[in-house]
């Protein structure tokens, strides 16, 4: 079964820079961002091979929060080879978020 990776400023870059890419950025204490936590699970095991499903803890991570221009968490990138192609702010359905990468896949 797939899991997440975990971003940091260490692997942030080269994790993103080939491929599609989910990135949720997430906080310990954001309710929505643990509503969130077992889609972001079912994700990475449905789009194993396909698409990256990355977390970033913006409390631990704020250089990166700052880069991405996330004002609001949860945030979700959505990016292709590096590039942000979409983004989603607020908890959404599992749906919302297959579509979407599909769309960009």
């Amino acid at each position: 079964m797939g899991k997440y990776i975990e971003l940091n400023n260490n692997n942030f870059e080269e994790t993103v820079s080939e491929g599609i890419s989910l990135v949720d950025f997430w906080a310990p204490w954001c309710g929505p961002c643990r509503m969130l936590s077992p889609v972001i699970d079912e994700l990475a095991a449905d789009f194993e091979g396909k698409a990256k499903i990355c977390k970033v803890n913006s409390d631990e991570e704020q250089d990166l929060a700052v880069k991405y221009g996330v004002r609001s968490i949860p945030t979700i990138l959505f990016m292709k080879d590096g590039e942000v192609v979409d983004t989603m702010i607020g908890a959404a359905s599992k749906q919302a978020f297959t579509d979407k990468l599909n769309s960009i896949i």
